[in-house]
């Protein structure tokens, strides 16, 4: 049963407790009232504002998990705050050794620090939980997108990539999801992936066979984008508490062509300049 009273009042003192400048918005002209606007909130879990509104009204319909998990995220809960979140809309919060696409607050707190350059949160098993608005003009928007099954099953996926690294990035992504599920074998989500995709991509079932295990390093990476060009950039690949999680940071030395390129990059942000026909 949803507790919509305690609901309402709940989520309605999570967002009067955030500033813009808390979740990476501008704050704008002057506000009348605390924390964020409610239409904000619906901005960031990708809802309608009506919608929204009725949770906070104590009409709206019941919420379902993966809505929720957008709430926790927006709203910057603790672990503790996202299973209080859950138990008040009548589900079960998220089991502990398993996949969660809750980001901790802290981490969600570094990406909207670094306006910069390219970042993002992904779990360890390829779920693009969170882009900072470089990563999204680099990349695209990914968020709520599995990237290894993407890969393997989407016609354009790997565009944004040079052919000569094709072999290198997918045995990359077959290595590493092969470590997650053997670290955490009663983790429905990794698994049911690996039987997807070894029935999907004839190519995933040859490298699954190789039974290469690996993690993610820190490497060069070669984005070729549409509008400004060849990126050559670092990456960065910081892992959160168990592991699950990885805060992954793209970067230019100053001086060189991609420093100026990506520079371009954050001044045009999510414009699009591609060529029209």
């Amino acid at each position: 049963m949803v507790d919509r009273t305690e609901l309402a009042d709940f989520l309605r003192r999570a967002r009067i407790r955030l500033a813009p400048s808390d979740v990476g918005l501008s704050a704008g002209p002057r506000r009348r009232t605390p924390g964020l606007r409610r239409e904000e909130v619906a901005q960031l879990t990708g809802m309608s504002t009506d919608y929204y509104t009725r949770l906070e009204q104590r009409r709206g319909s019941n919420p379902s998990r993966q809505m929720l998990t957008a709430l926790a995220r927006a709203l910057r809960l603790t672990d503790v705050e996202r299973d209080h979140l859950f138990h008040l809309a009548g589900q079960e919060p998220p089991r502990p050794g398993g996949s969660s696409d809750h980001v901790r607050p802290g981490l969600l707190l570094i990406l909207d620090r670094l306006h910069d350059i390219p970042a993002s949160v992904v779990s360890d098993w390829g779920q693009m939980l969170a882009q900072n608005t470089m990563s999204v003009a680099v990349t695209g928007d990914n968020v709520g997108t599995n990237m290894i099954r993407r890969w393997f099953t989407v016609p354009g996926a790997r565009d944004l990539i040079p052919p000569e690294r094709y072999e290198e990035h997918s045995r990359a992504h077959v290595a590493s999801l092969r470590a997650v599920t053997a670290a955490r074998p009663h983790d429905p989500g990794p698994a049911a992936l690996v039987a997807e995709l070894r029935s999907a991509s004839p190519e995933f079932e040859e490298l699954w066979e190789s039974h290469d295990v690996v993690v993610r390093r820190p490497s060069p990476k070669r984005f070729l984008h549409p509008v400004v060009g060849v990126l050559d950039l670092d990456c960065e690949v910081l892992v959160s508490d168990g592991h699950s999680q990885q805060l992954i940071v793209h970067s230019a030395r100053p001086g060189t062509e991609t420093y100026q390129r990506l520079e371009l990059l954050r001044v045009v942000g999510l414009q699009d300049l591609t060529p029209r026909s």
